[in-house]
């Protein structure tokens, strides 16, 4: 569902998280590619938003291309501990080629993973190439990561061959 905001601001809305249609990564505009739900047991657990320099429904190009790019995740359930992502992020990992090889990288990047994320909160990876991939916890960089081995295995996490959810993987690549 779209809906306009104020001027032509347009935004992308889902499950009451509304999403900016661009942002700017590494000082490039990105646009909006798609939203989802990620679910877990039938309870809603964030909304996710992809942000590519151009849209596509094509899950290995927006994988692949080396430009800066963004994912989101908006948490709508109340309370997500550490230990249910870093369950989580284990289990998407083991899935992926390559994981294997970036077992140091993943360490570093669950070494930051915040205690408790609320509802209302973000946890984001923005890459820039150069530069690598960083986590975001509500906006504040916590850990950069260089590479376009990891890149590619963040963005399989969630557009890969063994998403979180399959709806959440065509929310993000606007199917």
């Amino acid at each position: 569902m779209w809906m306009l905001l104020s001027g032509a601001v347009w935004a992308g809305t889902l499950a009451g998280v509304t999403m900016p249609d661009t942002v700017s990564v590494g000082g490039q505009t990105l646009q909006l590619n798609g939203m989802g739900l990620r679910e877990k047991f039938y309870i809603d657990v964030y909304v996710g938003g992809l942000y590519l320099p151009q849209k596509t429904a094509d899950a290995a190009a927006a994988i692949g291309v080396d430009a800066p790019k963004r994912v989101v995740m908006h948490f709508i359930y109340d309370k997500v501990t550490r230990a249910q992502m870093l369950e989580t992020f284990e289990e998407q990992f083991g899935g992926l080629s390559g994981a294997a090889t970036q077992r140091d990288n993943i360490a570093k990047l669950e070494a930051v993973v915040p205690e408790l994320i609320r509802a209302g909160e973000e946890i984001s990876f923005d890459y820039v190439p150069g530069q690598g991939t960083t986590m975001r916890y509500n906006g504040k960089g916590l850990v950069t990561i260089g590479g376009t081995e990891f890149m590619k295995l963040i963005w399989g996490i969630f557009l890969g061959p063994k998403p979180p959810t399959a709806a959440l993987k065509a929310g993000l690549l606007g199917q």
